[in-house]
């Protein structure tokens, strides 16, 4: 439980998708949604409390955040890194993705990267 702003919410089983914190993570309530920061990186996301997504691939529900790139071609060739969001993956599907993941915790590659 984490105290802030008169309001306690629960951060159990959360960890940041940016730099794997469990702890110094904080969260204020905003009507449906808790916006949770982490201390030691600055990383925020938006959580449901109620609705975690199931895998689009095998309906479970063992889901975990990443951060994801999202790209824009800048000058030239050149590719920037412009934002980041949140993606929640399955750790039975995506276990590999994971694995890397958890190694680096470097924001994951778009699919496909704009080429114009």
């Amino acid at each position: 439980m984490v105290h802030r702003d008169a309001t306690l919410v629960s951060m159990e089983g959360l960890s940041c998708p940016a730099c794997g914190e469990e702890e110094l993570l904080s969260g204020v309530p905003h009507a449906d949604i808790i916006e949770v920061s982490c201390e030691p990186c600055g990383q925020k996301w938006h959580r449901d409390p109620h609705a975690l997504p199931n895998c689009d691939r095998c309906d479970g529900n063992d889901m975990e955040g990443a951060v994801k790139a999202v790209v824009e071609k800048s000058r030239g060739s050149q590719l920037s890194i412009v934002a980041t969001q949140v993606v929640y993956l399955c750790r039975d599907c995506d276990e590999t993705i994971l694995a890397s993941y958890r190694i680096g915790r470097s924001p994951l590659m778009p699919a496909e990267l704009p080429t114009t």
